[in-house]
């Protein structure tokens, strides 16, 4: 299997966004290939060499991606090897856990906000703005969410 120039550089690119939102530079890679690859599921020897990644390096980063629940691997009857593919049917429970799990950070900003002494005003009120942005939100993801699931 090969890669287009085009999509070698959409990998890089998401890749860099991946990087950008917490993962290792080859976790990001490994999952801008699954996304961009024209082939679904890729097996760990086709996405090394894809990547011309090592082997403790891809198996690593396959398995931190599979704790993350981005990636799952398949098998196939008569196969021993293993079919890495993203976990895409799930998109929508993975963004809703994701913001429920940033919005959960406000409940423990209140109890900090709380036990925080009037000695940093400023501060304080930052806390507290940020806050009410969370609370904001939360309001706004669960209306937002609600319309998007009961419009198709």
């Amino acid at each position: 299997m090969n890669l287009t120039e085009k999509q070698k550089v959409l990998i890089e690119k998401l890749g860099v966004f991946n990087e950008r939102s917490g993962m290792t530079p080859v976790e990001g890679r490994i999952l801008a290939l699954l996304i961009v690859s024209d082939v679904v599921e890729l097996t760990f020897d086709e996405i090394k060499e894809l990547l011309e990644i090592g082997k403790s390096t891809t198996s690593n980063a396959l398995n931190m991606l599979q704790i993350k629940g981005r990636i799952e691997y398949i098998t196939k009857l008569g196969d021993r090897k293993r079919y890495f593919r993203v976990k895409i049917l799930n998109w929508e429970k993975q963004i809703e856990q994701r913001m429920m799990a940033m919005l959960a950070m406000s409940d423990l900003m209140k109890e900090v906000l709380a036990n925080r002494s009037d000695k940093t005003p400023e501060f304080n009120k930052e806390l507290t703005k940020l806050n009410q942005f969370f609370d904001f939100m939360r309001e706004e993801f669960s209306e937002s969410f609600f319309k998007w699931k009961n419009r198709k």
